[in-house]
Order: structure tokens, then C-alpha cells, then sequence
């Protein structure tokens, strides 16, 4: 069950804290440059209602050469609570190799997912080739077709720095995604107010900027769908704090346990 609910963000430890000190507001989002000079790790839990579903890890590895060209790899691993009768354990891993084009926006060229728990690695897979317009997908049920490619085109992985570059602004956005067999978009509306929130990383409160956003012509990336809404710590990273996300019966909420940062 849980891995139908991967949002989006889609998109500090105590220690963390302590160490770095409280971050540093600013009035304009990062850019990727910014958001690369720094080594992050998140931990997210994840609660329907009283129950907790799981946990998210999100972490950027080291860079990887994909044919021939530099490439940021992330990586998005999901872990059930296998205590919650019927979900049973799941661990699931999203990998996304992507680059940043030249309008500073990450831009996929490989996206794959791997169902560790049972074995099958590279279940899904979606390549961008950008010679030929096209992207080339493979599902679970093992379907493989092609789909027409629209910039910045990508499988809705990457939102999570994506979204860090306009929270906080007055800027919206629409991000073709690829998922599902289709093509669809995620829909943000952005805005420069702030309300005060507290999250468990932070011994005292933060201010954060909310986006509320909608998914358009797919089920949605991940398997969420409809509106949903997201905050951000007003910081220099923009860091993803939560999201509630629309499901069938109610409200994900996808929520930051821990998060650690050093400079790079």
C-alpha cells in the first residue's frame, strides 16, 4: 500500500541543528548551484490518519556519468511499517539520473525503480532521449511503449528540487511528468507569505511557505492524484518540511523527522 502513496515534494536532526546553527533566512529561493554545494539527508514519516504508513528517505548520491555526460543521481527509498496489519514489509528505491538545463531547472534523462522486497530491480523504467523527442518506458506489467517529449521533461522524481526553486516566490509552474504510461503535469501555485509551524528536527518554531498545487491529466506521480499542498523552512535551501497529500479516503501527510546537511 504504501508505495501507492509516494508524494509529491515531494518535496535537522538536533545535532544538525546545533552544529550548523539555525538556517539562515533569505528572501529569494536557491538556485541548483546552491542547492549542490551541500551534502543533505532527509527522513520523512508518513501517517494516514493514526496510522503510520512508513518512512521516506531522501539522499543525493555521488555524481554518476550517463553516456558521456555528468549527472546528478537521486535516490528516494520507501519503507513500510510492517507492524500495520495488511501492509505487510515493502522497500522500495527511486532513482533518478538527471542534469540541470540551461534554464537552471533539473531535467531527467533516466528515471528506474527498484522493488527490493521482492526482487525486482528495474520494475519500472523511463529514458528521455532528447535527440529523438521521445521518451521510452517500461512498467510493471512489463508494457514498453513511447511517448512524445516536453521539456523540462520528467518523471516527477526530481519535484523535489524542482519545487525548492520557486517556494517562497510568487512564481507558479507546470512540470510535464511521465508516469503511468502517460504524460501529465504538476500544477504549483507559489506565495511569498510564511506561517509559523513546528517540526520535530527544531527545538523551537520555524516559519515556512506553503504551495498548494494539482496534478493534470494522470492519476498522478507516484500513484497521489488531485490537489495538494506543500511547506517549505524559510531558509537559503528551501528545505521540504511536509506535504498532505489527497488519497481515495482522506489525507497523507508526509511529515520531516530528521535532517542533516554539511558542507561540501
Amino acid at each position: 500500500m504504501l508505495k501507492f502513496l509516494l508524494p509529491v515534494f515531494l518535496f535537522i536532526s538536533s545535532p544538525a541543528i546545533a552544529q550548523h546553527g539555525f538556517p539562515s533566512e533569505s528572501t529569494s529561493p536557491p538556485e541548483m548551484g546552491d542547492l549542490f554545494n551541500v551534502k543533505e539527508t532527509f527522513r520523512y514519516e508518513v501517517k494516514y490518519g493514526f496510522f503510520k504508513l512508513g518512512w521516506v528517505n531522501v539522499e543525493l548520491l555521488s555524481d554518476s556519468t550517463y553516456e558521456g555526460k555528468q549527472h546528478k543521481l537521486l535516490l528516494t527509498e520507501m519503507e513500510s511499517n510492517s507492524s500495520i496489519p495488511f501492509i505487510g514489509k515493502e522497500l522500495d528505491r527511486y532513482y533518478s539520473l538527471f542534469f540541470v538545463n540551461d534554464e537552471g531547472l533539473p531535467v531527467e534523462s533516466k528515471f528506474w525503480k527498484d522493488n527490493v522486497d521482492e526482487e525486482e530491480f528495474k520494475e519500472i523504467v523511463y529514458t528521455f532521449d532528447r535527440e529523438e523527442g521521445i521518451v521510452h518506458y517500461k512498467e510493471e506489467d512489463d508494457t514498453r511503449d513511447t511517448l512524445a517529449l516536453e521539456e523540462p521533461a520528467t518523471s516527477g522524481h526530481v519535484i523535489f528540487y524542482f519545487s525548492r526553486l520557486f517556494a517562497g516566490s510568487e512564481e507558479s509552474y507546470k512540470m510535464p511528468v511521465y508516469v503511468s504510461k502517460k504524460k501529465g503535469y504538476v500544477i504549483a501555485e507559489n506565495s511569498t507569505e510564511k506561517e509559523e509551524r513546528n517540526y520535530e528536527p527544531f527545538d523551537d518554531s520555524i516559519m515556512a511557505y506553503k504551495m498548494n498545487g494539482t496534478t493534470e491529466n494522470i492519476s498522478g506521480p507516484f500513484g497521489f492524484s488531485g490537489d495538494f499542498r506543500a511547506w517549505f523552512l524559510d531558509d537559503d535551501l528551501r528545505v521540504p518540511l511536509e506535504a498532505r497529500v489527497k488519497v481515495i479516503w482522506g489525507n497523507v501527510i508526509v511529515r520531516l523527522i530528521e535532517y542533516n546537511r554539511e558542507e561540501l
